[in-house]
Parts: structure tokens; C-alpha cells; sequence
């Protein structure tokens, strides 16, 4: 379904800092398909469980108090570069969980040229992780996976971003017009940067919001 381009909010202050690149160990990549892949080590989300992060992801959509505002918390998330989340379709219980579709509205780096507008079918979240695909003409053209481990202080974090199709023999044609008009290896390098920022404030954000009778289960 088309959509209309939606524009950028004024960015939002908030009161955490932002990781850096370097805090993450990243890479950019081809594979043997001609498929784009994009993989970050984030830095380790301190005093977060897996359970409490995969909370998170079932719980994007609505607000969270902040400074004595009401604001999105999908914007909180990435206070320059998210535009709109919503879920379109549940999954089973009427919720976002397994099943579920999200559409999700962003511009990495705030650059027009790096907006993206898709619907990702969730085929994973629980507390081993997130992942989500996207179709285009029939064709999987994306496949993301966020992994979450328990280790001593936190989770760590693992994301990896495959773009484009698996398709016999047009693959790599297909694959090198992804590049092209679609999802450029700027818009990769953006990406990067990107997750990167928006991971490391989950260790601000979850904290705040997720429920007390959780914490004590």
C-alpha cells in the first residue's frame, strides 16, 4: 500500500546521552548473493534482562511521561530520526508479539534521502529476539534479526540487517537495483549509526516504563 511521505518532527531533548559509532563493533558487507549485510555488536545494555527488552518490542506504540511531558514512545526511542510506528496487524492475544505487522516511518541521520516507510511481519520476538521481514513484488527483501543474550551486568545485543532477495538466478539483478533505488550502502552506513543510537538509549528508556509487578516475577 502507498503511502504518502510523511514529514520530520522537531527533534526532542532528552536528558541521556547517546552512544556513539564506536561504541558498537560494525560491519558492512555482500554475501553470496549480492544481498547487502549490515551487523552490530552493541555495546552491553546495563541492568537490562532479555525478558525486559523483549518487553520493549511488545510494547512500542503510545506514550510514556518524560519531564513532566506526555511523548511518543516510539520518538523517545530516537529522538531526531523516528517519524510514525504503528501496528497494523496483531499477533495472536491481539497484540504485538509473533504474527504481528509493524509499520514503521524513520530518516536515519534526519537525511530525506535515508526515509524509509515499510511494513515488517514479525516472525520472532520473545527473549531470545526480535526479527522481522519485509516483501516487495513477493519477494523478501529484508530480514532483520536483533539477538538478545544474558551476560553478567545486562543483555548484549547483537543486530543484523540482510538486504534484498534470495531469488534464482534474477537475485543478483534484483539485488543490485535494491542498492540503487531502494536501500543505497549510504543508507546502510546511516542504518548502522542509526541502531546504534537507538539501542543505547533502551538502557534509559526501559528502566522508566516497564511495569513493577514485572520486576518482581
Amino acid at each position: 500500500m502507498f503511502h504518502p511521505r510523511l514529514p520530520l518532527h522537531p527533534p526532542l531533548s532528552l536528558p541521556w546521552p547517546m552512544k556513539g559509532l564506536e561504541s558498537a563493533k560494525t560491519s558492512l558487507s555482500y554475501d553470496e548473493f549480492g544481498r547487502m549485510v549490515l551487523r552490530i555488536r552493541h555495546d552491553l545494555l546495563k541492568g537490562l534482562s532479555p525478558e525486559m527488552v523483549a518487553w520493549w518490542f511488545c510494547n512500542i506504540g503510545g506514550d510514556m511521561e518524560l519531564d513532566g511531558k506526555r511523548l511518543s514512545k516510539y520518538r523517545v526511542w530516537h529522538p531526531f530520526d523516528h517519524i510514525f510506528w504503528q501496528l497494523v496487524q496483531p499477533g495472536p492475544g491481539g497484540q504485538a508479539s509473533a504474527g504481528a505487522k509493524f509499520r514503521i516511518v524513520e530518516a536515519f541521520g534526519r537525511n530525506p534521502d535515508c526515509y524509509i516507510d515499510i511494513i515488517d511481519t514479525v516472525t520472532r520476538l520473545d527473549s531470545t529476539g526480535f526479527t522481522g521481514v519485509s516483501y516487495a513484488f513477493g519477494q523478501q527483501i529484508s530480514h532483520l534479526n536483533h539477538d538478545f543474550t544474558a551476560v553478567d551486568g545486562g543483555t548484549q545485543y547483537v543486530s543484523t540487517l540482510t538486504i534484498g532477495s534470495t531469488l534464482p538466478l534474477f537475485g543478483w539483478i534484483l539485488n543490485r537495483l535494491i542498492r540503487h533505488a531502494v536501500f543505497s550502502e549510504a543508507m546502510g552506513r546511516a542504518w548502522l549509526k542509526h541502531n546504534v543510537e537507538e539501542v543505547g538509549l533502551l538502557e534509559y528508556i526501559i528502566p522508566r516504563i516497564y511495569p513493577d509487578d514485572r520486576r518482581r516475577s
